[in-house]
Order: structure tokens, then sequence, then C-alpha cells
């Protein structure tokens, strides 16, 4: 067996969080300490982002086996360490000292069942088909648990630490935080480790604060921001990007996560002109997807052609991206004729009458000022090969939607399970599916990552997804907030906010 943590590192981390009994050699005097709360901003809807399963509170009130720190890292949580097998199809969890939130101790069986729970309740998220993999989870001895592969899963523990592997005993979690709401704020707050049975930290009140946390649009949260209510605002997208040039942020409060995922167009019906997979090629080859970007000037942002994102682990290079050897006018006047030739078929073949000014599609994009130039953009860059835009009220009556997702993990697999038919968010490829399925059973790991790029080629075949390149995702932050890092997975936990500056 190898260990996967090494002890500096295990310190570090551990320092950081509720549940590290080191945590009383850094304590800050009784004299200069300022724990008053701390103000956040959520760019998104109150009954989202404060639901019972929004991802921020899931994750700051019921933690899992472990968790993400500030950095992105993996860190203990309800297991303080952890082993993995030299065949890497056994994870064993040491449970650390402690109690649920009810009182009852954590003990081996009640950690299986809780975790067995959480699985089942993923059964409908293409989150369940990135777990696949587990074969079944096992009590051991006290306070041992083991995760049994039938597969090697490279990225189980970064799957684990995710919001929705939160871990519940009689429908509370153990923290690390606690929260409550009074009218359209929430306040959390870290719970003292000594309630929860672990040793208590002298002088627990002046290690943490409160966070103050509103879901507030795009506008607001920017505008508390700079009127000082606010010293942290998070979920920032595109859509409200341009709100961060005009409204006087000071130099290096923006801050963009180095993330990878999905930012492009799903196709949600093959209706009409979108039925064969070369029309609906058509509208990937019509689109400028560096001017797409240029009106938002983000630096080092980088378009592809290809539904997953390049040079990821585990890709074997050999998909590369598509139309290189094609100007731009050359791909718009290949998609233009596919236009004019449905254009003008017969109405029994699907097409529109002769006569018919142009194709109209629906496209939904979520509501800002940034998704505005995007409309813009696309309807231009659509309207040269003869297709007009309308923006579609919600997701499910359009013909396109955007996607716009952070990569869970840094895997060809995430991205094709987020777009397969278990999904069921819009047009889909079963053929894709059924590569996928096969690299869930391949013998080798080679095996495996052949399977997946065959998945790739079949799905970018079927044009159900139309790329644009990687997602945009900034927070602002004060000078003088601390427990923040710009990270790959544009996560950023509470807890760590919730402890005062040394």
């Amino acid at each position: 067996m190898k260990s996967t943590t090494r002890v500096g590192m295990l310190f570090k981390r551990q320092a950081l969080r509720v549940l590290a009994v080191l945590a009383a050699s850094t304590l800050v005097s009784c004299s200069g300490y300022d724990n008053s709360a701390l103000g956040v901003a959520v760019v998104g809807k109150p009954g989202e982002v404060f639901a019972d399963d929004g991802v921020l509170v899931q994750s700051s009130t019921a933690e899992g086996l472990v968790a993400f720190d500030d950095a992105g890292r993996v860190i203990p949580a309800l297991a303080d360490r952890w082993i993995v097998t030299d065949d890497g199809q056994s994870y064993i969890f040491r449970l650390r000292d402690g109690n649920w939130a009810d009182g009852s101790p954590i003990t081996a069986d009640s950690a299986r069942r809780a975790l067995n729970a959480a699985l089942k309740g993923l059964a409908e998220r293409p989150l369940a088909l990135d777990l696949a993999g587990i074969d079944e989870i096992r009590a051991m001895t006290g306070r041992v648990i083991e995760v049994r592969l039938n597969r090697p899963m490279p990225y189980l523990l970064q799957l684990l630490a995710q919001p929705e592997l939160g871990l519940y005993r009689k429908g509370k979690g153990t923290g690390p935080m606690e929260a409550t709401r009074a009218g359209d704020v929430l306040t959390l707050g870290a719970i003292d480790p000594a309630r929860l049975g672990m040793p208590p930290i002298e002088n627990w009140a002046e290690r943490t604060r409160q966070i103050r946390l509103r879901a507030l649009s795009g506008a607001a949260a920017v505008g508390a921001f700079n009127d000082g209510s606010a010293d942290l605002v998070l979920g920032g997208r595109i859509q409200d990007f341009l709100l961060t040039r005009s409204v006087g942020i000071l130099r290096g409060t923006i801050q963009l996560d180095p993330v990878v995922g999905l930012f492009g167009l799903q196709v949600m019906n093959d209706r009409g002109f979108l039925a064969e997979p070369g029309n609906r090629e058509a509208l990937a080859l019509a689109i400028d997807r560096e001017g797409l970007m240029a009106p938002f000037g983000v630096g080092g942002w980088v378009p592809t052609t290809r539904i997953v994102t390049p040079s990821l682990d585990g890709d074997l290079g050999v998909v590369g991206e598509r139309w290189v050897e094609q100007t731009l006018d050359e791909r718009r006047a290949i998609a233009a004729a596919r236009v004019r030739a449905w254009h003008g078929a017969p109405v029994a073949g699907g097409g529109q009458p002769p006569g018919t000014l142009r194709v109209s599609l629906r496209l939904w994009l979520p509501e800002g000022g940034g998704s505005t130039v995007l409309f813009n953009r696309l309807s231009a860059d659509l309207g040269a090969i003869g297709i007009g835009l309308e923006r579609a009220k919600e997701a499910k009556e359009a013909d396109l939607a955007l996607v716009d997702e952070v990569a869970r993990y840094p895997r060809g697999a995430w991205y094709l399970n987020r777009l397969s038919c278990h999904a069921g968010t819009g047009l889909c490829s079963q053929e894709a599916d059924e590569r996928v399925a096969e690299a869930a059973t391949a013998a080798t790991p080679a095996e495996r990552a052949a399977l997946l790029v065959e998945a790739e080629r079949v799905m970018t075949g079927a044009n159900v997804f139309i790329p644009f390149g990687t997602p945009i995702r900034w927070s602002l932050v004060r000078g003088s907030v601390d427990g923040f890092a710009a990270n790959p997975w544009g996560w950023h936990p509470l807890m760590p906010l919730a402890w005062l500056p040394k």
C-alpha cells in the first residue's frame, strides 16, 4: 500500500480546518483580533444559493470524507487520513474521533450508510456516471471504511470532495459550519470542535468570524463590493463579467480562476434544420470563436473546436482541432451552402418552402450584459450563413442553449458524461455513450483512453455540442481578505474565510 498524504502537507492542510488540534498554537492575542463578520456576496438567486442542496451552503454545513481547501486541494474532513492500494482499486479511510451532529459517535458503519445514501441521491445526475466505478463501501474495524472500485479511479478523492458527497446523519451534517437565515442574509459560523466530541481549542471565539452571505444579481453584487458592504464576490460568470469594468474596481481585486470545462452551445432537439448532423455542423463552422470573446478582453482565454479540453490527463493527443486548414470565410461558404440546400428542399423532406427568407433558431442564454454581447456576436456569425436567431426565455423552449460548467476533474470522461443521454439536457449520442460505457470496463488504462477518444470522435461527428473554449469564472476580492485563492476548479469554500488572519 502507499499513502496519499504526506506528513508535512497533512499538517498544513489540517491547520486550516476546524478539526485542527494544533490550531491553538496560532492564536492571535485577545487585544488584537477583529472577528467582525465577513460580508460575502454570491451572484445568484436566494432560492438557489441558500437552498439546502445549494453547493456552497451544502459544502459548508455537511462535509464528506474529504474536502477542498481554498486552493482547491483535497484535505481531510470526516476522514483524517487514508491509503490507496497499489492497484488503485481500494481506498481505505480512517475516520476522525468525534460525533455526528446528533451526538452519536462517528463509526465505520454509520459513515458507510451515510456515503451510500449520498451516492444513491445522485442517481439522476451526471455525477453518478463519474462515480460508477465504485463497487462497494465496506465498514471495517472501528472507524475504518473501505471504498472498493471495479477499476482504478485516479480522481476519486476529487470526486468524494464534491459538495454532493457531504454526509448526513438524521438529516444533519457535521459542519464545519452551521447556518441561520434572517431575511436575505444567511449567517454561517464555525462550529466549536468541542461540540462534536473533538478536543477543545482555547479561545475558539477569537479564532474565527462569521460569514454573512447574500445572494445578489451581478450588478447588485458588484455594487455591494464597491460600497464596502461586501468584501468578497463569488460566482461570477461571463454574463456579468463586463460589470467589473465600469464601476471603479481597484487593480488586483478581479480574480480569474484557471478553470477548464464546457463553454458552448448544446443542440436541444433535432427538429427542422437541426435534424441532420451536417446542418448542425454548419452552425459550428460559422462561429468566429476569437471574435466571440474579443469584447470581453479576457487575457489567456483559449478557444477550441474540441468537446474535451485539449491536453488533459489521459489525452492521447490524437484528436485535433477541427477545420484547421480552412479560413473562416471558407468555413462559412460551406455552411451557407448547406443552409441554402436545406432552405430549398421540399417540405416533405424536412425543409422550408422556397421563398422563406431564412432559417430561424431560438437561443437560450442567461440574463446579463455579457449574454447580450454573446447573442449579438452569434447573431452576426450565423446571419452570415443565412440563419437568424431569437432569444428563448427558457432552455427547454430553445433550439440551442448555452452550457457553461467547470469540470469536476480533469479527464475526458467528465465532458462525455455531462453531455450524455443520461444527463437528459439536450440532444445526445447513444453511440458515444456506448463507447464511454465500454471504457468503464476496459482492461487497461490504455484501452480505456482509446475508447474515450473514440467516444469524443463519435460525439463530435454527431454535432450535438458546439464548443467555444474554456469557461470564465471570476471573483472580486478585497485586499484584506484571507482564505481565498484562485484555483482550477473555481471552487471557494467558506470555512477558510472564517479563520481570522494571523
